[in-house]
């Protein structure tokens, strides 16, 4: 057990180092706030709701328009236990609904310090979303026993990689796509090594995935110069143009890079799959030709081609989905339409991690054929 153990144990103490070392890397909270200046954001709970006047929105009934007044609590920050009251406006775009025990995150205007002005922020819900966190690594590690538990660990590494690794090392300068690529490696390279161990199976595993997803990178980068679109296109460029006033960000790549990452689970689910077919066919049947080999190896990439492309596309859909609606609605000419930077964004993302899934399949096959022939008869 100990033996087992030592490899999630190095894969966390590099996870502690990537973190510790991050802000050599870049800084982080480089950016000076100036619109939220001297404002502070605090927990608070609402203890009464005094009054309340709400009537339904006369064109959106889902919503209720108007005021509430409160009488709010800190429980946290230098106003922890101090009690305040609070008027509440309601709108159609600002409508957050207090009740009584609510958890709230108060934007308060300091000055000489005390409280001059406070509005409700937002919810607090971040016990929630760890709260499903816990649930999420609690049922992998009931259900997947052992190897649950390193493919939490893996999980973890992933994520500690994209902020702490990825994101420095693109505010420094270096190129997008090289910054996802470097995380793109390693992420695989410990997933699948951590999760099947060092194999045949892992390594062609670990070469499929690398190869889906820089096909995948290939194809965007391709018809996305054919097509004029570059980071410069996205949504976010505004902003993303300020951050790189004072960093080396390099605003043109992070379309490619955000492909790269995006690709990376799928290409690597189809990848390992396919992988361990090939190696329980030969387990089962050391005889099998190398004809039979790849025919089987094949059956299975092509009947996991359909659910794993609709998994890509109907995620970028998901995500997505406000814009469709948008788009969808508007009565515009095709033409415009059809060549919109958001569509066309969201449409090359979509097919290019697509193509690089359907490639994958072949690309394993054939690597695992080469890793395994030896032991296959001719």
């Amino acid at each position: 057990m100990i033996k087992k153990l030592i490899p999630v144990s190095i894969v966390c103490c590099i996870c502690i180092f990537v973190i510790l070392c991050s802000n050599l890397i870049f800084e982080q909270d480089f950016l000076p706030d100036k619109i939220n200046r001297d404002v502070q954001y605090y927990k608070a709970k609402v203890i009464e709701v005094i009054e309340e006047n709400l009537q339904p929105d006369e064109v959106h009934q889902e919503f209720l328009l108007g005021r509430q007044e409160l009488r709010i609590q800190f429980i946290d920050g230098p106003f922890k236990g101090e009690e305040y009251n609070l008027t509440n406006y309601l709108s159609r775009l600002y409508n957050i609904m207090a009740q009584e025990s609510s958890e709230l995150v108060i934007a308060c205007y300091i000055q000489n310090n005390k409280i001059s002005e406070m509005s409700i922020y937002t919810y607090h819900r971040i016990n929630f979303i760890v709260a499903l966190l816990l649930i999420f690594f609690t049922l992998i590690i009931l259900i997947g026993k052992f190897k649950g538990l390193k493919s939490v660990i893996s999980l973890i590494f992933t994520g500690t990689l994209v902020i702490y690794l990825m994101l420095p090392l693109m505010l420094r300068g270096i190129e997008p796509i090289c910054a996802a690529l470097i995380v793109v490696i390693l992420s695989t390279i410990v997933t699948l090594g951590l999760v099947s161990g060092c194999s045949k199976k892992t390594l062609n595993a670990i070469i499929g995935t690398i190869s889906g997803v820089l096909i995948a990178t290939l194809i965007a980068y391709i018809f996305g110069k054919l097509t004029n679109l570059s980071g410069a296109t996205m949504a976010e460029t505004e902003p993303l143009l300020y951050v790189s006033e004072t960093s080396g960000l390099k605003i043109r790549g992070l379309l490619f890079a955000g492909i790269l990452i995006a690709s990376l689970g799928a290409v690597m689910d189809v990848a390992m799959s396919i992988s361990s077919a090939l190696y329980e066919f030969i387990d089962v049947n050391p005889n099998i030709s190398a004809k039979k080999l790849i025919q089987s190896g094949m059956n299975v990439g092509t009947d996991m081609i359909g659910t794993m492309t609709n998994t890509l596309i109907l995620a970028l859909a998901g995500s997505s989905l406000n814009n469709f609606i948008l788009i969808f609605s508007a009565d515009m000419d095709n033409a415009q339409m059809l060549n919109m930077d958001t569509l066309t964004v969201e449409l090359l993302q979509g097919l290019a991690g697509s193509i690089g899934i359907v490639l994958t399949v072949p690309i394993t096959v054939i690597v695992g054929y080469l890793l395994y022939h030896k032991q296959i008869s001719k």
